[in-house]
C-alpha cells in the first residue's frame, strides 16, 4: 500500500479509470453479440441498426482512449465485411 499522499490519490484515480474502461469494454462486447445474434437470425434490418450502433460506440471508445483507434477500425472493418457477406448470400 502506498504511503505518500499523491500515490494514494493515483491509486484511486486508476481504480476509477479501470472501472470505466471495464464498463465500456463490456458494453462493446454486448453490442457486438447483439449484432452477431441479429445476423445469425437473418434479420438484416436489425443487424444494420446494430452495425451502426457498434460502429459509433467503437469510435467513441477509441476517441476516449479505452481501445486503440486501429483496433476499433479493424473491428468495424470485420463486422462490415461479415454483414456484407451474409447479405450477399441471402
Amino acid at each position: 500500500m502506498a504511503n505518500i499522499r499523491s500515490a494514494k490519490k493515483r491509486i484511486k484515480v486508476l481504480e476509477k479509470k479501470t472501472a470505466k474502461n471495464r464498463r465500456v469494454k463490456s458494453h462493446l462486447k454486448a453490442i457486438l453479440k447483439n449484432f452477431e445474434a441479429a445476423l445469425a437470425q437473418g434479420d438484416f434490418e436489425l443487424a444494420k441498426e446494430k452495425l451502426q450502433l457498434a460502429e459509433k460506440r467503437l469510435m467513441q471508445a477509441a476517441a476516449k482512449g479505452t481501445i486503440h483507434k486501429n483496433q476499433a477500425a479493424r473491428k468495424i472493418s470485420r463486422i462490415n465485411k461479415r454483414f456484407n457477406k451474409e447479405k450477399a448470400q441471402q
